[in-house]
């Protein structure tokens, strides 16, 4: 796991495990299988059960209170990403701690991550899919719509600094949540490629709070206690190395706010 420091902040520490958030103990004693986010929006808004029909969706992103105990994540707040072998999560955060970017990263494949506020009575990635698609045509990118396992992707080509640049956007509507996730790489063309960032997405869990927010601003990230201590005490001595060697994602249209 890489965590590193933006502007102002002047260090950039790498290491592994030592913010990870671990849920002790093998299998829930007691209580409903953990289902999919959107499919508990279903019951929990209309009345309608997620599990009348084939099969019980076992798979998230998860808000906090279905998720599965028994997975070792790294506890960012209101992201918990889980810990997927080969898979570096990348933290850029200010120097107080506060989290400005997430992205995951496995060989030539990267996947940013962000949650958003919702409303209680409906999702939002509709239309930020569709605020996205209309930004990128203001830049004169193209967009395309396509069909993937969340649903509605929009797929994308755009020009970064290493030239043209296929992006994926995914997202997913949970209780009073959005998950956005953009996907860089080979993933990008070919869900099929994702591999452990697929996994890492499928295993994110949302803890939304109770308080009231704006729609659509980002949900608060924090690093863990340890880590921004110790990134704070790195960036006083000035050292720290540098990150480098793996895909960046272009910066993503943020979601506007409604209203």
């Amino acid at each position: 796991m890489i965590f590193s420091r933006s502007r102002g902040g002047g260090a950039e520490r790498g290491g592994r495990g030592s913010g990870r958030h671990h849920k002790d103990g093998g299998k829930p004693d007691s209580g409903p299988a953990p289902r999919h986010a959107a499919r508990r929006r279903t019951y929990d808004e209309f009345g309608v059960d997620p599990d009348d029909g084939d099969a019980a969706a076992t798979s998230g992103p998860y808000d906090v209170d279905d998720a599965p105990d028994d997975v070792e994540r790294l506890d960012l707040g209101s992201l918990q990403i889980p810990a997927v072998g080969g898979v570096e999560i990348r933290v850029q955060a200010d120097p107080n701690g506060q989290i400005q970017q997430v992205i995951l990263v496995h060989g030539e494949n990267a996947l940013q991550l962000g949650a958003f506020a919702a409303p209680r009575s409906e999702g939002i990635w509709d239309e930020v899919r569709d605020d996205i698609r209309k930004q990128l045509f203001d830049d004169g990118v193209a967009a395309q719509e396509v069909e993937g396992e969340y649903g509605t992707e929009l797929r994308a080509r755009v020009r970064s600094p290493e030239g043209l640049t296929d992006i994926r956007f995914v997202g997913v509507d949970g209780p009073r949540w959005m998950v956005r996730g953009v996907y860089q790489g080979p993933a990008a063309v070919d869900p099929a490629k994702a591999g452990p960032l697929a996994e890492c997405l499928r295993g994110v869990v949302v803890h939304r709070g109770t308080e009231a927010m704006p729609v659509r601003d980002p949900l608060p990230l924090r690093l863990p206690r340890e880590i921004a201590e110790q990134a704070r005490s790195d960036a006083d001595e000035g050292g720290g190395s540098k990150v480098n060697g793996a895909p960046r994602p272009k910066p993503s249209p943020r979601p506007r706010r409604r209203g």
